[in-house]
C-alpha cells in the first residue's frame, strides 16, 4: 500500500482522473477563458514595449499644438463651458 504515493506520477494521474469525472462540462470554459487571459496578457505587454519608442519619438517632435472646437449645439458667442452663464440658466 505504500508504494502507491512513493512517486509523485501516480498522484498526478489521480488528480487528472478526478478533474475529468468532475470537472469536465467546465473545461471548455475554464480553457476559453485562459486563452483570452493570454492574449491580453500577451497584447499589454506588446504595448509595455512599445510605450518607450513612442514616448521618445512624441518628446523629439515638439509640443503638439491644438484648436478650440466649440460645441456643435452652441449659438456663435455663446459660452460652451458654463463660466460666463449665470446659474439660474444653466441646465
Amino acid at each position: 500500500m505504500g508504494r502507491l504515493f512513493d512517486g509523485p506520477w501516480p498522484i498526478v494521474i489521480i488528480i487528472v482522473v478526478a478533474l475529468l469525472l468532475f470537472a469536465a462540462p467546465k473545461l471548455p470554459a475554464m480553457a476559453r477563458s485562459l486563452g483570452q487571459s493570454m492574449r491580453i496578457i500577451k497584447s499589454e505587454v506588446k504595448e509595455m514595449k512599445n510605450d518607450g519608442k513612442a514616448d521618445s519619438t512624441a518628446d523629439a517632435s515638439g509640443p503638439v499644438e491644438g484648436t478650440i472646437v466649440n460645441h456643435p449645439k452652441a449659438k456663435p458667442g455663446e459660452p460652451t463651458d458654463g463660466t460666463d452663464v449665470p446659474p439660474s440658466t444653466r441646465a
